[in-house]
């Protein structure tokens, strides 16, 4: 029986991928440097330090990490504060209410620093349904490394083995196969690029979830 579900968040809670993209392909743009689709597409469900971190060794920027990820930020919430269409994923705030009301333990672990975190959480009131909120900046490496997925487990005192994670990107998935959590895998219009072989299934939209579905996952050869 599933006791707890670790929601991603970018892609998964919210569609803020489009807007990390303009900030992230705007300042690009003031550094002079072009990064293709395909090497962005890799950076997904990793931390904004850990991308700076690969962007300055490849393309030689001698700037600060530290700089570069505040101009990236300022450019985000910028446009995140202005945005005023800006909204949960169709069928995400159904099914986290849902598994509330059924006393499932939601924890959510994201990437996102927790700056963006509470920006999304205190516009979208989701606070009281979510028992912890893990940030990727408290953690040295990135998804595909499990740590984040493993704190997140720690955190709601629940074996691994009746948590799920709900993922949309390559690296988040491949964090929750070697963190041994049973993955379902959401499959965006933003997730074109992404390769999500490795969840334990997949789904297109929420509504193909229920909180009486999720209890009754019996993990299997995660």
């Amino acid at each position: 029986m599933i006791r707890t579900v670790i929601f991603d968040m970018d892609g998964v809670v919210i569609d803020t991928e489009p807007i990390h993209h303009n900030a992230f392909f705007t300042h690009f743009a003031e550094l002079g440097i072009q990064v293709p689709a395909e090497l962005y597409a890799t950076f997904l469900g990793s931390s904004t330090r850990n991308m700076y971190q690969r962007i300055k060794r490849e393309f030689g920027l001698s700037d600060d990490v530290e700089l570069l990820m505040n101009r990236k930020r300022e450019l985000f919430n910028k446009e995140f504060d202005e945005n005023q269409t800006l909204d949960l994923l169709p069928g995400v705030r159904h099914l986290i209410e849902d598994l509330h009301e059924h006393g499932v333990q939601l924890v959510l672990a994201s990437s996102a620093s927790k700056a963006t975190i509470k920006r999304v959480f205190t516009r979208f009131e989701l606070y009281p349904y979510f028992s912890h909120l893990v940030s990727g900046e408290d953690f040295t490496e990135s998804k595909p490394n499990p740590e984040i997925f493993n704190h997140a487990a720690d955190l709601a005192q629940t074996p691994k083995n009746e948590c799920i994670i709900i993922e949309d990107s390559t690296n988040g998935i491949a964090a929750a196969k070697a963190a041994g959590i049973y993955c379902i895998g959401y499959a965006s219009e933003h997730s074109a690029m992404q390769d999500l072989h490795l969840a334990s299934q997949v789904i297109k939209h929420f509504d193909e979830l229920s909180a009486e579905k999720i209890i009754a996952i019996t993990p299997a050869g995660v």
